[in-house]
């Protein structure tokens, strides 16, 4: 089961499917810590004083869902930023995104990410999705 320490951080720079993603976790069970930021330099503002051990959070302790279409810092580029930087590249990181093209996918798993969920367009399907992904969140230990 997911660790209640974990602190899951959702990257989505819509707001209606940010909450859409932390509704599905939570409908899943996930009783998790959610943090949300609009896009990938917010969340690299929130990760860089963690980088240091005087901050006291463990950056393995955080899970990342990562969208790909972001303004001002996408997905790719975070993901990038991410993997090259040696103190951050351990935290897990999920993409999860409505971009499906096979070119896009390869490219995220070659940066290191580390499972890629295309979102579906369909309200219900992208709701099942979301439930299922927290099913699987709370069977692996992360």
């Amino acid at each position: 089961m997911i660790g209640s320490d974990i602190v899951i951080l959702v990257t989505e720079d819509d707001p209606g499917h940010a909450e859409l993603i932390v509704d599905g976790l939570r409908d899943s069970g996930i009783h998790n810590r959610i943090l949300r930021f609009a896009d990938g330099l917010e969340l690299l503002e929130y990760l860089e004083p963690l980088k240091s051990d005087a901050s006291g959070v463990r950056i393995r302790d955080h899970l990342l869902l990562l969208d790909i279409n972001m303004p001002r810092l996408d997905g790719i580029e975070t993901l990038s930023r991410i993997k090259a930087d040696q103190s951050l590249r351990d935290m897990p990181v999920i993409m999860l995104t409505t971009t499906d093209d096979p070119r896009e996918i390869e490219r995220c798993y070659r940066l290191g990410c580390n499972v890629y969920i295309a979102k579906p367009i369909d309200f219900s399907l992208f709701m099942q999705t979301l439930r299922r992904l927290g099913l699987f969140l709370q069977i692996i230990k992360t």
